[in-house]
């Protein structure tokens, strides 16, 4: 009745969608038993309370109750809450909207989607709750601390269509930087590498191997030892152009996590990352019509 893909679960509720957890094959005690040890974050007497509001459910839409035997395979949806959520004293803007796409124009310092301590204050649930679109959902993502471009599907009919852009690489995105500049680096120049995950689950990595990453880059301005380039991800891989950055001896500014983490205490958006999603465009695969996308938001002056 309320989602179209589970028809009895729980509704949007305040832009937020409910959460899912999928229960092992295997298990004793009861549901109650296993969220309790699953996520712990949340007591046991506060589980007991969201059951006894019907705020958790199972794929069927049948309440979970507090002493419901464990099922094997089951899913069940909840809503997530944080007690404590930072306020952003940011706004996002909605540059574009038709029936099956939002552009919007992100702040520096806000999720996209619901993370760690962010819930309310993505750009997801803000949209949903400003827009009144439950199925929106972002096509692609860009970092908290990035600003600029996020493009979002309004409904889940036409969705793949889109996605298939970005798998298949149909969409031209260039991002503006802010960097030190080195004489002895040329540009324009292609950057190549291969990267992963580092042992700090937070941070990606250069690696030796095939390269899996690809950035063209060039210079736009230079003044006072600083340069503004022009970053143009080919593959969209996590923090990739920060990382290509940093590998040169050139890391962005007021980057906190590269080459060494330095991520201000909550609250100081004294430092803003200096990277922009500037410009979107690519082929309408629904009419042929050529989209192009640019960002309201600029970065802070060089020098």
């Amino acid at each position: 009745m309320h989602n179209p893909h589970h028809p009895h679960v729980l509704p949007v509720r305040d832009g937020v969608s409910p959460s899912c957890v999928v229960l092992p094959t295997r298990g004793q005690g009861s549901m109650l038993d296993f969220l309790v040890q699953r996520l712990p974050v949340v007591t046991r007497a506060q589980w007991c309370q969201r059951m006894h509001a019907g705020e958790v459910v199972d794929e069927r839409g049948q309440p979970v109750v507090p002493e419901r035997p464990f099922e094997g395979g089951l899913r069940l949806y909840y809503y997530r809450s944080l007690p404590a959520e930072p306020v952003l004293p940011f706004c996002e803007t909605v540059l574009y909207q038709d029936e099956h796409l939002v552009v919007a124009d992100k702040p520096h310092f806000m999720p996209v989607t619901p993370s760690g301590r962010y819930l309310h204050n993505t750009l997801l649930v803000r949209l949903k709750r400003q827009l009144g679109l439950p199925e929106l959902s972002p096509l692609h993502r860009i970092d908290r601390d990035t600003a600029g471009l996020v493009l979002l599907s309004v409904q889940q009919s036409t969705r793949g269509v889109y996605q298939a852009l970005f798998r298949d690489r149909q969409i031209t995105k260039h991002y503006d930087a802010i960097a030190p500049w080195r004489a002895d680096v040329a540009f324009p120049r292609d950057h190549f590498s291969r990267m992963e995950e580092s042992p700090q689950f937070f941070r990606m990595h250069e690696v030796p191997g095939e390269p899996n990453s690809h950035t063209h880059m060039q210079v736009l301005e230079v003044a006072s030892g600083w340069a503004r380039y022009r970053l143009s991800p080919i593959t969209g891989k996590r923090h990739q152009l920060r990382v290509h950055m940093a590998a040169l001896g050139l890391p962005l500014r007021n980057d906190p996590f590269y080459p060494v983490v330095n991520d201000p205490p909550e609250g100081d958006y004294s430092r803003p990352l200096q990277l922009l999603a500037r410009s979107l465009e690519f082929v309408d695969p629904l009419t042929g019509v050529v989209r192009h996308f640019e960002s309201e938001r600029t970065l802070l002056p060089l020098g």
